[in-house]
């Protein structure tokens, strides 16, 4: 494992036990409906990208 996943793991652990769910719903509700599903879109492509970059090249 180099260096960069490495940093991309403990990024995400730490964005992970930072980022309390129950305070992201309430913001998002009380954002509205629409921002709402822009989030989990954002989110959802977030991860996706992750994945993709974390496998490495397919070959």
């Amino acid at each position: 494992m180099n260096s960069s996943r490495i940093s991309l793991f403990l990024f995400l652990c730490v964005l992970a036990t930072t980022l309390t769910s129950c305070d992201t719903i309430v913001g998002i509700f009380k954002a509205g409906a629409y921002t709402g599903i822009i989030a989990v879109f954002i989110v959802v492509a977030l991860l996706f990208f992750i994945v993709n970059k974390l496998r490495g090249p397919r070959t």
